[in-house]
């Protein structure tokens, strides 16, 4: 039987959950996450690890980065990682289905391929990074080129999760691209049992529209009751779809950084859309993941329309 042309490649039975891992502590921390989730979900879990050997060969020389000497020990040290990586899941997880990818692609361009039939891709990030740089490039490109949901693990570099037991946090922002953040953190308040919290900040005038108007065109008086009409509005559909799930509605007059950041103090998940539009990484990840993948307290998942 041929699946339905709408059906979200996502959300089918085989998508499993990805992570990537670089052998580092803060991969092996996400690597713990994606393990935990991928059991909460009942999917498989896909550990990933790319070799890039096209890099190898820039930096050595075709010739040479072609040679058994060189890619003999980049295989060995992948095949290594990658068992360290089974182990941590296993443990996590012991009867959870585990398998593992070595290519010789750069791990970037691995992981964006596998997030098009994935649940979801997982990496790691460094707590308390103070600029775009020291995240990764890696991170960096699946994050704003990835397909679907891309999760960023922060706050659990103990190995153990955020927050448990926090609530899922969803930022509105009142845009059509927004809508996929939405449905997906749906799913993930229902899959979880978790709370849904979704926040809408009146200082992000440029995004949303009332009524086909523009904000700056509604009075003053009237704004309020405009935004929390907006946010109203943006989630009714959802929770007609999943009643199981318990929504809290928060409307702020602070910008949408420092309200999703007070609240991944909390939260055991952010979830916010991406709005870029243009072929620059930082457009595709938008201002708001821009920063909460730098400073949030818990896991930040950006997601990709389809």
């Amino acid at each position: 039987m041929i699946a339905p042309r709408e059906a979200n490649p996502h959300q089918l039975a085989s998508a499993a959950v990805v992570v990537g891992t670089d052998g580092s502590t803060t991969s092996d921390a996400a690597v713990q996450w994606a393990a935990r989730t991928a059991a909460h979900k009942r999917r498989r879990l896909l550990i990933a690890h790319g070799l890039d050997l096209a890099g190898a060969r820039a930096a050595l020389g075709s010739y040479d980065a072609m040679e058994p000497s060189v890619v003999g020990p980049l295989q060995v040290r992948g095949e290594h990682i990658l068992a360290k990586a089974s182990a941590l899941a296993h443990d996590v997880a012991p009867e959870l289905a585990v398998t593992t990818e070595l290519s010789e692609a750069n791990p970037a361009k691995l992981l964006i391929e596998l997030s098009q039939t994935a649940n979801l891709v997982a990496l790691g990030a460094t707590p308390g990074v103070g600029t775009l740089a020291h995240l990764g490039s890696t991170l960096l490109a699946v994050a704003s080129h990835g397909h679907g949901a891309t999760v960023v693990v922060r706050g659990a570099d103990t190995g153990q999760p955020a927050h448990p037991g926090g609530p899922v946090v969803v930022g509105v922002d009142g845009s059509p691209v927004g809508e996929a953040a939405i449905a997906v953190a749906f799913a993930e308040a229902s899959e979880r049992d978790a709370e849904l919290v979704a926040v809408h900040a009146w200082s992000d005038l440029n995004v949303g529209a009332f009524a086909g108007e523009g904000y700056l065109e509604i009075p003053i008086v009237d704004l309020e009751i405009a935004e929390h009409a907006l946010l109203a509005e943006r989630l009714a559909g959802w929770q007609e779809k999943y009643p199981d799930v318990t929504v809290t509605r928060k409307v702020s007059v602070f910008g949408p950084h420092e309200l999703l950041g007070k609240w991944s103090e909390f939260a055991q998940l952010i979830v916010v859309g991406s709005r870029g539009r243009g072929g620059f990484r930082g457009l595709l990840l938008g201002s708001t993941g821009n920063w909460l993948v730098q400073h949030a307290d818990c896991p930040v998942m950006v997601v990709h329309p389809s």
